[in-house]
């Protein structure tokens, strides 16, 4: 008797710390979320969206792009903006995996109705085939990121303790990155009746996508950016017919390469990886017209509500065009002569103050 007793009292103590140590956690991590959102430079690059989507004016967003770090270097919203007045935010992470892009938009949701939802489908191949518990392992981990966001900004400790920051320019979630190194294999899109097999982890997380989207009225569409390092005929085949089975819109502009007007000597930033900003420019007219024409989204410029987004296009469209000459891409080609470029525009540009992580 004495024993079931002192076991219950223990199990009561435990419980008990248990509940206080929750309330404490709850507490830090309400606090952290709050220091995250004012002040970005607090977290690392790669959480930077997932507070910095807080910071927008509610229900101001019309598209959310997600995806790993093709969505960030391929879709440029100021570009959006200044040609169609569409509200775009790209939420994109080096290397997202398939549970993060899910838990992104539940994080996006929280704050925004968009009415479309755009997803870089590289990212639809990042799961593991084979490795299940390894991919187990990773979903624990988002989970315990997106409940307790103490997890995801735990390294926020040194920007206190330690004065440390990490700062980074971007737009709308967009970084410029100006390298040049040119792509010089040819054809990568050798057609082919086969098809790449999607992790199972990824096709779970996309019916919880596709669910996720219906829930919150924003249509999905699925975007495949130009990268000869991660694209092919074969995944374009596996994607395409699951977005015909689940009746999806797909672009995939590795299939549009003239159209798009992508020159692999100027357009990409290593190698034919990640475009830079000249790739991205292009690939994000593209899609402005196929968005104008096919979803007919709202044009808010001129509206009181954003002007601060007015003033941020003008601040990208000034460095845009001092990144551009460091490139040597100048957007008036009448003479064939650059001009002169400033060594502080060299520097910004290559500094690590614009997001380059790949």
């Amino acid at each position: 008797m004495r024993d079931f007793k002192s076991i219950k009292n223990r199990a009561g103590q435990t419980i008990l710390f248990m509940a206080i140590l929750i309330v404490i956690l709850v507490g830090i991590t309400e606090r952290i979320e709050l220091a995250c959102i004012e002040n970005d430079n607090l977290v690392q690059s790669r959480n930077k969206s997932t507070f910095r989507i807080l910071r927008e004016l509610d229900n101001s967003i019309d598209v959310i792009v997600v995806g790993d770090s093709l969505s960030y270097s391929s879709v440029s919203p100021m570009e959006l903006w200044k040609d169609y007045g569409i509200t775009a935010y790209v939420c994109g992470q080096s290397g997202q995996k398939i549970q993060e892009t899910y838990h992104m938009l539940e994080n996006a949701f929280a704050t925004q109705s968009p009415k479309l939802v755009i997803l870089e489908t590289n990212t639809m191949f990042r799961g593991r085939l084979g490795q299940e518990l390894t991919n187990l392992k990773e979903t624990l981990e988002e989970w315990a990121n997106n409940f307790i966001p103490i997890f995801r900004g735990h390294d926020i400790w040194k920007s206190f303790v330690m004065d440390k920051e990490y700062p980074e320019e971007n737009f709308k979630g967009f970084a410029l990155r100006c390298s040049i190194q040119a792509y010089e294999k040819g054809d990568y899109m050798l057609e082919t009746e086969q098809k790449e097999e999607m992790p199972p982890i990824v096709v779970n997380y996309m019916e919880n996508i596709i669910k996720l989207c219906e829930e919150n009225g924003a249509k999905l569409l699925l975007l495949g950016t130009p990268s000869p390092a991660n694209y092919n005929y074969r995944r374009h085949n596996s994607i395409d017919a699951y977005a015909k089975e689940h009746n999806l819109e797909y672009l995939d502009m590795n299939m549009k390469l003239k159209e798009v007007g992508i020159d692999w000597n100027t357009d990409t930033l290593d190698k034919g990886d990640h475009l830079n900003l000249s790739g991205a420019r292009k690939v994000t007219q593209y899609l402005g017209e196929f968005l104008d024409k096919e979803y007919g989204l709202p044009d808010h410029r001129g509206e009181r509500n954003y002007i601060a987004w007015q003033k941020e296009a003008e601040d990208y469209t000034e460095k845009m065009k001092k990144f551009l000459k460091v490139m040597r891409i100048n957007e008036d080609k009448t003479n064939g002569k650059l001009e002169k470029v400033d060594n502080s525009d060299i520097s910004a540009c290559m500094s690590g103050l614009l997001r380059i992580t790949i």
